[in-house]
């Protein structure tokens, strides 16, 4: 199983570092000294990890046989990727793999049907469940602790309890950005894909406590 770690951003300097954009709640393991990295586009790796070190609150690291700022800048937006078991679980509770929160029901505490997740969104101050209701509609709902009340992965579902607004409102703005996209589909080309196919681990510590930490690649 892969999961999308991190992505590279700007050049540090000019001996070939590069700033990352953490996508794990576990940097330590995931993008330490010597970790061997798959990369989105492929062409662009394996890429090993020489060194990396903390400057400024930012992640900096420099990938063995990347010497300068030219190498560094080649690298600008690429995708690293790390292979995972699939029966690995985060270390926390409270923290989720993206493939194990895909496909959940989402309930209310009565029962009450609210959909289907279909997509993990990563957002630096918390993570958002897409849910695709029956009626074919999107809803947003942030996955923190007072909303998202229970994950009970036996039972394969997801129990929220909404703050008034939350689902109704957000199901009648979906409805209207749906027609709205499907007059300028042809203009746009549709939706782009930001992360690759690989999923992503948690982009940091979510309000409630609570974090997707990663799903299984395509």
């Amino acid at each position: 199983m892969q999961l999308v770690v991190g992505r590279v951003g700007r050049a540090h300097g000019i001996k070939g570092e590069v700033t990352v954009e953490v996508r794990t709640d576990e940097p330590e393991l995931r993008l330490g000294p010597g970790a061997v990295l798959a990369t989105d586009p492929a062409s662009a790796g394996p890429l090993t990890i020489g060194e990396g070190r903390v400057h400024s609150g930012r992640l900096l690291l420099r990938f063995e046989g990347v010497r300068d700022r030219t190498g560094a800048e080649a690298l600008r937006n690429v995708l690293l990727i790390a292979e995972v078991d699939p029966e690995e679980l985060p270390e926390d509770p409270e923290e989720f793999y993206d493939h194990q929160l895909m496909d959940l029901d989402v309930v209310l505490a009565d029962g009450t049907e609210i959909g289907r997740i279909t997509e993990i969104s990563h957002l630096p101050s918390q993570d958002l469940f897409i849910v695709e209701r029956p009626d074919g509609s999107e809803v947003m709902i942030p996955f923190v602790e007072e909303i998202v009340t229970e994950i009970d992965l036996e039972e394969q579902r997801a129990v929220i309890d909404p703050p008034p607004g939350l689902i109704d409102d957000q199901a009648e703005v979906a409805g209207g950005r749906s027609d709205s996209a499907s007059d300028s589909a042809s203009d746009s080309g549709g939706r782009g894909d930001s992360g690759g196919q690989g999923a992503s681990d948690a982009w940091g510590e979510p309000s409630g406590g609570r974090s997707a930490s990663g799903g299984d690649g395509g």
